[in-house]
């Protein structure tokens, strides 16, 4: 669908509130870059007013090139400013400004964020929303309509609870939170600056059943969820509660749409977990280990520090701290590789062995 307004695509005003003017030297405060100014021209006597890719910014705009396959872009844009790695600096164009930063992507996001900043709550209540007698519910905070509040919930200043979520009693939510519509909360403690996406559901009953003479029976869950201060939660994302111990989520860490941690799960600090990985019950994660889509970790097992999982890995064991694993069952990259290219070359022998030129074997 064309747009009437003609935008370049980046933050479509009907979605996101025009952006107050920004100076080069508070882009380059904010950032933590170099500020180079351009060698011919001059900055926009008004300041900069928002962002844009390489391709489509003009000279009131801001951009970046983290990726050197854009190098060919970067020479040919129109942005007023640009934020480059110190390699790339001299190939910006003499018109437009530059800030030298070490990890250009970085500093993009921090002068994105000080041209967009996450909407404030607007502290109330909307009539249609439910919020039991006994719940604590700060007078900053932002309940959106048909939410419901259980008994002895705490809200905390600043928080935004959206449309149709769902807090359970005795729920605690720190400060500054966002609370997505038609989340689920219940059984967990959860701390300041945490999102939780659209549709994401946190502890409900984990999996847990004996097989009795008569066939399963439920396990009591009697965990709860804690979620550390600066976690986020993808939309549709599935976090259960212990069953005799807490599932946690350490602080920093990101889990995307669509994940699913098991009871009595432990993650530590700014661990990323990617869309549709699941983690089983009991495993324990250490700091800064990193999920990739559609893995499976199987329940019990420990993996270190810094650990990566690659996509559609299958872990049935630990992980040593640092390791990079990948395959099914995982096993070291190097050796995974190794075992595919060994494959690749015994399918390409020649038919033999036993094997008329059909590969069907003389063997009956």
């Amino acid at each position: 669908m064309s747009d009437p307004n003609g935008s370049a695509g980046a933050a479509d005003p009907r979605f996101f509130a025009r952006p107050s003017p920004q100076t080069a030297e508070a882009l380059a405060a904010a950032a933590g870059a170099e500020l180079i100014l351009p060698r011919c021209g001059s900055v926009p006597e008004g300041g900069f007013t928002g962002i844009g890719p390489l391709q489509s910014a003009g000279p009131s705009d801001v951009s970046f090139l983290d990726n050197r396959r854009y190098a060919p872009l970067l020479e040919q844009t129109r942005a007023g400013l640009v934020i480059v790695a110190k390699a790339f600096a001299a190939r910006v164009p003499d018109g437009c400004a530059v800030l030298v930063a070490p990890v250009p992507y970085l500093a993009w996001s921090r002068v994105a964020r000080l041209f967009y900043p996450r909407p404030a709550a607007v502290p109330g209540r909307h009539p249609s929303a439910c919020i039991a007698a006994d719940a604590v519910v700060d007078e900053t905070s932002e309940i959106g309509p048909f939410a419901v509040i259980g008994a002895r919930a705490e809200i905390g200043p600043g928080t935004v609870v959206s449309s149709h979520a769902v807090i359970g009693d005795a729920v605690v939510i720190g400060r500054d939170c966002r609370i997505g519509s038609h989340v689920s909360v219940s059984h967990a403690l959860i701390g300041d600056r945490v999102t939780l996406f659209p549709g994401a559901r946190i502890g409900q009953d984990g999996f847990g059943f004996a097989v009795g003479p008569e066939g399963f029976e439920t396990v009591p869950q009697l965990g709860r969820v804690i979620l550390g201060d600066d976690v986020e939660i993808g939309a549709n994302a599935t976090i259960d509660r212990g069953s005799v111990q807490d599932t946690v989520i350490g602080r920093g860490s990101r889990l995307d749409n669509l994940v699913q941690i098991g009871h009595n799960t432990k993650l530590g600090q700014n661990c990323i977990i990617v869309s549709q990985a699941g983690v089983s019950g009991s495993t324990e994660l250490g700091d800064r280990v990193t999920v990739a889509a559609q893995a499976g970790l199987i329940g019990h097992i420990r993996i270190g520090t810094g650990a990566r999982i690659g996509a559609q890995c299958g872990v049935m064991s630990d992980v040593e701290a640092g390791a990079d694993v990948i395959g099914s069952p995982a096993m070291p990259f190097r050796e995974f590789f190794r075992n595919v290219a060994t494959l690749r070359r015994l399918s390409r022998r020649p038919a033999g062995n036993g094997q008329d030129a059909g590969g069907d074997s003389d063997i009956t």
